[in-house]
């Protein structure tokens, strides 16, 4: 309508200047006899004339006003509608409060914060310098450049065996009889620049095999260790090095971050360095930089070596690193270089060699105490489940992340985006966060985020601070965050055109929630020390506004119909092509809902994700001593939706004895094969959604994950007969039990392990999850120590529960044992979810997100609520 408006009132403005108009309307040169002769003439009607020209002039102006007032308003309307979704929350930003500046900013300036490579280095600022490491390996009798994180790389394991998330970390890569450990250390000493120096270890190895041949019969391996300068500085490269190996400086330049700085590497083994040199302004393709470099040499000279040659003001040096297997090399850069109290030769030796041996062997003892301080695994459980527990938070520590970039926002409210959808830009934004998975997950996804923080706040509080704080200031003026952050060209690389623009109607779990209610419940417990005390109250009261306007979205903007009623904006009532429409706002994905989306669903999860977070923002009040607002009630709010009758009202059905959603629901939906009319008169057969009976209100009738949500609030009272059903539902093994976890749907549900569409596998139809797992582990913990008849009960199935996530049997885990701990010893990873009947590892793999919660189960650890 509003592009029809302006083009409207453009066609007539030109038609007001059209040379065929009137003469009447347009300037005459004056006669001054005809002046005279009307002079004289007093009739009526030349008056009237006047008169009529003058309204018919000031009728003119006014409908060019009136023209030019509605264009005004509708360009306004339109222009405060759009550019409100990105306009940021008007509050202080958490990350200025000063406990995230000074030293603590300065101690996370560089870290292993590029995940989606195996391994990458760069410091938390927009335009950073980077490194990293690639290598050649051998598939299928041809060489492959190894450098960013893919599954069809096929490698036995990889992932950080240790890191503190700060300083310190320990990497296994094992690429097909390769064998690489990469260690990285942080320094910070006397002389040198803003954030310190750095060091790499990397030590590799090559297990003898049928393959050794393919290897050139001697065991050689090729590395290749990369510096890149986003903010396009020059790097400056040390020919003397390459040439002779006099000196170990390998480049150096300067930034204005953390001035002068220069890069060294150190062996005792006998080692060639190629080079090239690159100027180029991308820098998430890298690896085509070094393909192309090594394909050229290859057909010019039939050798496998960068060409020791260097575009102008290079951006981007590439150092290939040859040896012969065993060996290790050190790779150091240190920072402030330029002053003449720099001691750059002694920082370079602190840093290589014994030294770094030294400190690398006492920052591993310090883990490893700290693990122990925190978790307290030693008298709970095996070795073999340590060490996979040290793994686990390893890699979620060392898969933390920096992104900054602009998330692109869709503007229609269509769930599937075309190419001619419009979209805008959220405002420049910086992002520290945890991942999910490095090759499959690489950035930041919200509703992930409560659950890793469930781990990282229990190991370092200020880390943790630091990541929700950088979430809460992505909210808008509306109090929206975006669900998933895509932020920067390498994490867009990672993420199809299709899914990278996000739906501001639509949200998403707010588990933020979850941890920030455990770190008030460890306030009110006396767990921190006075300066933690201090800081986190600091940081409750600047993030009190944006957690109100998050709050205050999710329950005007999801709200159902009736009164206390939730449900998730987004599905797609249009679809033809999926059994049961998606709820991809839900984090559930293809988990069973109403077969009919619409306005009258109440979703059970939901409505308990609210209670969660209305009960947060009470006891947030309740701390600061902050006066409840009549309109934001939080403490009324929490208690009428964990009012336990009006719960059962609206989702407790008494003839299964379950917890389900409401909604316009049929039973009666298939995919059915159809021939369908494609472009001009092509014919294809195709799955499509078939309705052979009309969908009514009703309950949605499927047990799974949904169903205890009450359950896992803990909303269920002790005493309540409600509470011997759940126990029911969950020890049941025709329904959800199995030997290996609790599967996420019923076997007796009518979607149970059902595909959505020809081409989407289900997904959350029966797998197990640990996050979900988690939660009931941690609800059946609670009950087990609540005085009611069901407590016994709850204690046993607790205990038989958390022994089949969790146990290692060396001698007989074919037959008896099906966990995640068997999963990682056989397959070298966790992840992303785990297959009923055998127990196995399924979904995306180096998944180190949620799964990593198997060490807080190991430790028992839950959260309060």
């Amino acid at each position: 309508m509003t592009g029809s408006g302006r083009r409207s009132a453009r066609s007539r403005i030109r038609s007001s200047n059209d040379p065929n108009d009137d003469d009447s309307l347009r300037p005459t040169k004056s006669n001054p006899k005809l002046r005279k002769d009307r002079t004289k003439d007093r009739s009526p009607i030349p008056l009237f004339n006047t008169f009529f020209k003058v309204m018919l002039g000031i009728c003119f102006v006014a409908f060019f006003v009136i023209l030019f007032m509605i264009y005004h308003i509708l360009n306004h309307t339109s222009g405060a509608q759009l550019p409100r979704v990105v306009t940021p929350f008007p509050a202080p930003k958490i990350m200025d409060l000063p406990q995230f500046q000074g030293q603590h900013k300065e101690s996370l300036y560089w870290g292993t914060y590029r995940p989606h490579v195996y391994l990458g280095i760069r410091a938390r600022t927009r335009k950073s310098l980077i490194a990293g490491l690639m290598w050649i390996g051998v598939k299928d009798g041809r060489y492959h450049l190894r450098h960013v994180c893919k599954d069809d790389d096929e490698l036995s394991t990889y992932g950080w065996t240790n890191h503190n998330g700060r300083d310190f970390g320990h990497q296994l890569l094992v690429d097909h009889g390769l064998n690489w450990a990469t260690t990285f250390l942080k320094s910070k000493t006397d002389g040198s620049g803003y954030g310190g120096d750095w060091a790499v270890r990397i030590d590799g190895k090559f297990e003898k095999s049928e393959r050794d041949e393919e290897f050139g019969g001697g065991g050689v391996g090729q590395l290749f260790f990369y510096l890149a300068d986003e903010g396009g500085n020059v790097l400056n490269l040390n020919r003397d090095y390459v040439n002779n190996h006099d000196d170990s400086l390998l480049a150096s330049g300067s930034r204005a971050d953390i001035g002068d700085w220069q890069l060294h590497l150190k062996s005792m083994d006998h080692l060639k360095v190629h080079y090239a040199g690159f100027n180029t302004p991308h820098f998430h393709n890298l690896s085509d930089l070094v393909q192309n470099n090594l394909a050229e040499q290859i057909m010019q000279l039939e050798r496998l070596q960068l060409s020791d040659s260097s575009e102008d003001s290079p951006n981007v040096l590439v150092f290939q690193i040859i040896g012969k297997f065993p060996f290790n090399t050190d790779i150091v850069l240190v920072s402030g270089t330029g002053s003449e109290s720099s001691r750059v030769e002694d920082r370079v030796s602190s840093l290589t060699g014994t030294s770094l041996t030294n400190q690398l062997k006492e920052k591993q003892q310090e883990f490893d105490d700290k693990f122990e301080k925190i978790f307290g695994l030693a008298n709970k459980v095996d070795s073999e489940s340590i060490s996979v527990a040290k793994a686990a938070i390893g890699n979620l520590l060392g898969g933390m992340g920096y992104f900054y970039g602009q998330s692109k926002i869709a503007l229609s409210g269509i769930l599937n985006l075309k190419d001619h959808d419009k979209y805008i830009y959220y405002w420049p934004a910086e992002l520290y966060t945890a991942v999910p998975s490095r090759p499959f997950f690489p950035r930041g996804f919200l509703w992930d985020e409560g659950f890793h923080q469930l781990l990282i706040w229990r190991w370092d509080i200020r880390v943790s601070l630091d990541i929700i704080g950088h979430w809460l200031d992505l909210i808008n003026i509306d109090g929206w965050i975006p669900r998933e952050q895509i932020l920067g060209a390498e994490a867009l690389s990672k993420v199809p055109e299709e899914f990278v623009p996000q739906h501001p109607t639509n949200g998403n779990p707010p588990t933020l929630f979850l941890v920030i209610n455990d770190i008030v419940n460890g306030l009110k417990n006396n767990k921190f020390s006075a300066t933690d005390r201090i800081e986190i109250s600091q940081f409750l009261e600047r993030s009190f506004v944006r957690l109100e306007a998050w709050f205050q979205w999710f329950n005007t903007t999801q709200s159902g119909r009736k009164m206390s009623s939730y449900y998730w904006h987004g599905r797609d009532s249009r679809t033809i092509r999926e059994l049961n429409p998606k709820t991809l706002s839900s984090g559930l994905d293809d988990y069973p809902r109403a077969s009919h989306p619409s306005e009258d669903e109440r979703h059970l999860d939901l409505r308990c994700w609210m209670l969660l977070a209305a009960d947060c923002m009470h006891s947030i009040e309740e701390l600061l001593d902050k006066e409840t607002k009549p309109s934001k009630d939080y403490g009324t709010t929490a208690k009428m939706l964990s009012d336990f009758e009006l719960l059962n009202q609206m989702h407790f059905d008494d003839a299964y004895g379950a917890y389900f959603d409401f909604g316009n629901h049929t039973e009666k939906v298939r995919l059915k094969w159809k021939e369908m009319k494609v472009g001009h008169n092509h014919i294809t057969r195709q799955l499509v959604r078939d309705v052979s009976k009309k969908p009514e209100l009703r309950f949605v009738p499927h047990v799974g994950y949904v169903s205890l949500f009450p359950f896992m609030g803990k909303i269920i009272p002790p005493g309540s007969w409600i509470l011997e059903k759940q126990l029911e539902f969950i020890s049941n093994r025709s329904i959800l039990w199995t030997d290996y976890g609790l599967r996420s749907l019923a076997k007796t549900s009518s979607l149970y392990m059902k595909r959505n569409t020809e081409h989407d596998p289900p997904y959350w139809r029966g797998s197990i999850w640990m996050n979900m797992n988690y939660r009931i582990l941690s609800a059946l913990h609670h009950y087990s120590k609540e005085s009611g008849p069901y407590q016994d009960r709850a204690r046993a199935i607790y205990e038989e529960l958390r022994s089949n996530l969790i146990r290692y049997d060396s001698i007989s885990f074919v037959v008896i044992v099906k966990n995640i701990v068997r999963n990682y010893k056989q397959t070298g990873f966790l992840w992303e979810q785990y297959e009923q009947t055998q127990g196995k590892g399924k979904g995306a793999r180096a998944f180190t997100g949620w799964t990593s919660l198997v060490v807080l189960i190991m430790a028992e650890a839950y959260d309060q609520i």
